[in-house]
């Protein structure tokens, strides 16, 4: 059985993007977009740095918002890609949907349920295995109900699954979710850590039992939806943010709740929100795993967005980085490339959100060494406080970034 090189880009997918395109674009919400700019900028009370971030990124959350409403359907449900750098679908250009302080490792889709109902999803994991991979039910508040560890799906030969859903508890059946009435929608997390070899799994979604006792969500509808999640979005996303920023700068205090807000449980969140004094400036994070088999470090700006990740290196991952001797990792962030091969680069921005994510831990628990120590350095000092397997050249920095725009590419392939 062939497998696609972009599970991502199916039929279903790029109909959903151009339907979420149109209804973007319907006059309604166009001015119920320029609501929540007019809202979002006087709530949020942005610096210049996190101003000059705002047109792109607040395109891509309200996109990102349009198309996460219009599958809200329980009764009929799609398996959706609701996180995604911008591209193109026939010949049209559809915006980036990223939004939620984005992790770009992770592919993230959402299933609408019901407790009501019965489904079942198909899927084939990839070859090989993801090192992380989650199906969380959620309630209507992003309050996790129930998990599923796609490492232990039991799988057939070629790879195949299936996932029961419905409201009776497993009686034995593998691979089942049981449905409480507040159940809401699948978030599901499939993490793509090497970017190159990765794949996400194959999934698709059945509603079991008679046909629907109504049509699927009116145009009005669906346009009240969309208008309720454009500004759902900007309030959370200013929300969520606050817990960091009204720390002190420069600091790693606020560790998110795993079990509420989107979080996920069994990793850690470590949030905090740097500001450099200048150009010449770097801030220097040591990292212990503490036993993660998985962590990545991305840079945020303030509308929830990661900046530029393909481009640039406005992330790292475990894979992605080069390790210390002892296993640990030394990173860099600052706006002037440092000559360090572990640069988080802020997109020529001073200031943002840095989220620390650990996971997979191997006895499901960290090790008592888990953490993050900071410290504010001339960007001259920076080479005496890295290994010296850190530096990197003019031209090593450029095929650096070349891999890693290659290795990203596949996500984006129609």
């Amino acid at each position: 059985m062939q497998r696609p090189n972009n599970p991502i880009g199916n039929d279903e997918q790029r109909a959903h993007e151009l339907l979420a395109l149109d209804y973007f674009n319907h006059p309604e919400i166009v001015r119920a977009r320029e609501e929540v700019r007019v809202f979002w900028l006087e709530h949020a009370e942005p610096s210049a740095a996190m101003r000059r971030a705002f047109e792109w990124a607040f395109e891509e959350v309200m996109f990102g918002a349009t198309v996460w409403a219009l599958n809200q359907d329980p009764l009929y449900p799609k398996v959706i890609t609701i996180s995604r750098l911008a591209h193109t679908v026939d010949g049209r250009h559809i915006p980036g949907s990223r939004w939620g302080i984005d992790n770009p490792d992770s592919v993230y889709r959402v299933i609408p349920i019901s407790g009501a109902e019965r489904y079942v999803i198909r899927g084939r994991v990839s070859e090989p295995r993801l090192v992380e991979n989650y199906f969380t039910l959620w309630d209507s508040a992003m309050k996790t109900l129930g998990l599923l560890d796609g490492k232990q799906l039991k799988v057939d030969a070629e790879g195949l699954f299936t996932v029961t859903v419905d409201a009776s508890a497993a009686d034995g059946r593998a691979n089942h979710i049981q449905a409480p009435p507040d159940s809401h929608e699948f978030y599901i997390r499939d993490v793509i850590a090497r970017w190159g070899e990765d794949r996400v799994n194959e999934l698709s979604i059945e509603r079991l039992g008679p046909p629907p006792l109504r049509p699927p969500f009116s145009e009005a509808e669906n346009l009240a939806r969309i208008k309720t999640y454009l500004q759902r979005w900007a309030t959370e996303t200013t929300r969520w943010n606050r817990q960091a920023m009204d720390k002190p700068a420069n600091g790693f205090e606020f560790t998110i709740d795993r079990d509420s807000d989107g979080a996920l449980r069994n990793q850690i969140y470590i949030m905090g929100y740097f500001r450099l004094p200048d150009k010449s400036t770097a801030m220097v994070l040591d990292i212990n795993l503490g036993g993660a088999d998985y962590f990545i470090a991305p840079i945020t700006n303030i509308w929830g967005t990661t900046n530029c990740i393909t481009e640039r290196t406005g992330c790292l991952n475990r894979h992605q980085a080069l390790a210390n001797p002892d296993g640990s990792l030394t990173f860099v962030l600052s706006v002037t490339d440092p000559g360090v091969h572990n640069w988080l680069d802020p997109s020529d921005l001073d200031e943002g959100i840095l989220t620390l994510r650990w996971a997979e831990f191997a006895s499901g628990e960290p090790e008592t060494g888990l953490s993050v120590k900071q410290r504010l350095v001339p960007l001259t000092e920076v080479l005496a406080q890295v290994p010296d397997n850190q530096r990197m050249t003019t031209e090593m920095r450029a095929e650096q970034l070349r891999e890693r725009a290659a290795s990203y590419a596949w996500r984006l392939e129609e």
